[in-house]
C-alpha cells in the first residue's frame, strides 16, 4: 500500500516560518505531481502549491511570494517552506501525489494532514 506521510505542522509565529515536509512510500513505480492542499475550518479544501516531477510549480495567488515547494525525487518527498505566515494561513494541510503503484495504475493519493496554526 501507498503512504503520504506529512509532518512540521503545529504552532507558528506571525512573521517566522515554517517547514513542512511529505514522503511517500510504499509499493511506488512512479510519482508525477505532487502538491499541497489546505483546507480551513468551514471552508472548502483548496490547492496551496503543485509541482511536476521535472519541477514546474504552480501556487494559488495567495500564497505567492510567501511560499516555496520543492521536491527530492530519490527520497520521494515533497516540501512546502511557508515564510511570514499570516492566521489566514492557518488550516489543515494535506499533501497529495499522482503516482503509479507496481500494478501500473495512475491514481491520486492523500495523506492525512497536518494542523498549521498561525497566533495573532
Amino acid at each position: 500500500q501507498v503512504q503520504l506521510v506529512e509532518s512540521g505542522g503545529g504552532l507558528v509565529q506571525p512573521g517566522g516560518s515554517l517547514r513542512l515536509s511529505c514522503a511517500a512510500s510504499g509499493s511506488i513505480y512512479n510519482i508525477n505531481t505532487m502538491a499541497w492542499y489546505r483546507q480551513a475550518t468551514g471552508k472548502e479544501r483548496e490547492l496551496v502549491a503543485s509541482i511536476s516531477r521535472g519541477g514546474i510549480t504552480n501556487y494559488a495567488d495567495s500564497v505567492k511570494g510567501r511560499c516555496t515547494i520543492s521536491r527530492d525525487n530519490v527520497k520521494n518527498t515533497v516540501y512546502l517552506q511557508m515564510n511570514s505566515p499570516k492566521p489566514e494561513d492557518t488550516a489543515v494541510y494535506y499533501c497529495n501525489a499522482g503516482l503509479q503503484t507496481f500494478d501500473r495504475i495512475w491514481r491520486n493519493y492523500w495523506g492525512q494532514g497536518t494542523q498549521v496554526t498561525v497566533s495573532s
